[in-house]
């Protein structure tokens, strides 16, 4: 008895993809699908590129099914792109400074002018220094009289001839704003 022969099986060769014909002929229901989802169409546009890039990569899906597959494909990275936003928000919205902390930027800002008032009292005379510190710090006119042994009645022309000063030294040092 003779052994039996394989039987040959003869598969068509797979036509090669062309690509452009199938981009052209669903790219604009691909975007606008996918614009109704995310409700962007410069995102949807973004997305609609990704969908076909993952076609070309994807050899298993040309072919006869490949309308479906892009279909189908555009809705799962749709979603996908829609939990990834609320994902952000949520982590974003969770970095956010509590309301009423400085921003690092108002933060900064703050600090330089810190510091050029702490330049400018430096270059006032040291008794206008003194005057405007403790006014500052809430001291009553009578406080501060007592504090730096002065009449209670000459602080306040004392006080503005210091304020004087420390707005024509500010100028002097960083100009009119």
């Amino acid at each position: 008895m003779d052994a039996p022969q394989p039987i040959a099986v003869i598969v068509p060769a797979a036509e090669p993809l062309d690509f452009e014909s199938v981009f052209h002929a669903h790219y604009g229901r691909i975007a606008r699908l996918i614009a109704r989802l995310v409700r962007d169409t410069a995102r949807a546009e973004d997305l609609a590129a990704e969908v076909f890039w993952k076609f070309w990569r994807t050899p298993r899906a040309h072919g006869a099914q490949a309308d479906g597959w892009l279909y189908r494909t555009a809705v799962r990275t749709s979603l996908n792109d829609l939990r990834a936003a609320t994902r952000r928000a949520r982590y974003e919205s969770l970095t956010d400074p509590p309301p009423g902390e400085p921003t690092p930027e108002q933060a900064h800002a703050a600090s330089e002018e810190r510091e050029q008032v702490r330049r400018v009292l430096a270059g006032l005379d040291p008794r206008q220094a003194e005057l405007l510190l403790l006014r500052s710090s809430g001291l009553s006119y009578n406080e501060v009289a007592a504090a730096l042994e002065l009449n209670p009645a000459s602080v306040g022309t004392l006080i503005a001839r210091a304020q004087q000063a420390f707005r024509k030294e500010y100028i002097r040092q960083y100009g009119e704003r």
